[in-house]
């Protein structure tokens, strides 16, 4: 793996920021993290990149709290994204229902340990062989659409590349970790 500077390749903004840094930020809907203070620094992509968010963060996805979760930590996991895993976990693995069993295999196990139902290892399943494949196999896709329905199907499909693309954002870029956040290996 090639060595990379301790120092993100892009800073964030630092505030005060201008007024339409600002009003991008408040798209995000989030406090302003690293990561969203960098895509702040352009905030028609900050726009752009809120609208996406907000459907995925909202009640009008297909996916519960829970499956979202799901396919976000275990993406970023086996991306290897320490920044964006610790902010997820950190701000959702209570709402999604996540204990510390499942955060650990989460991050180092895999679908078949024992601290999962069907319907989430179907799930995971799928997130699993879409990080391997890109692709899903005809069985994985009939047991995913079993447990969770074809809507949800699609959804998780998307989010799962989605946190691809986030995962290699953040590694690029080399944020640290957020204050009080912990990196993939402390679970």
């Amino acid at each position: 793996m090639p060595l990379k500077s301790k120092r993100p390749r892009i800073d964030p903004l630092s505030p005060p920021y201008g007024e339409e840094a600002t009003e991008a930020l408040e798209l995000l809907g989030h406090s302003p993290i690293q990561l969203f203070r960098v895509w702040a620094r352009r905030p028609e992509l900050a726009r752009a990149i809120a609208g996406w968010g907000n459907y995925y963060f909202s009640r009008r996805t297909a996916l519960t709290v829970r499956q979202r979760e799901l396919v976000i930590d275990r993406t970023t996991a086996l991306c290897g994204a320490d920044y964006e895993w610790a902010v997820h976990v950190a701000i959702f693995a209570d709402k999604a229902g996540l204990d510390a069993e499942q955060l650990a295999s989460l991050a180092r196990g895999g679908p078949t340990d024992g601290c999962w139902s069907s319907a989430d290892r179907a799930v995971l399943d799928a997130v699993d062989e879409l990080h391997a494949t890109f692709d899903l196999s005809d069985d994985t896709w009939s047991r995913l659409v079993a447990a969770a329905g074809e809507d949800t199907a699609l959804d998780l499909v998307l989010v799962c590349g989605w946190y691809h693309a986030i995962s290699f954002v953040v590694r690029v870029l080399g944020l640290p970790l957020e204050p009080g956040t912990k990196p993939i290996s402390a679970h």
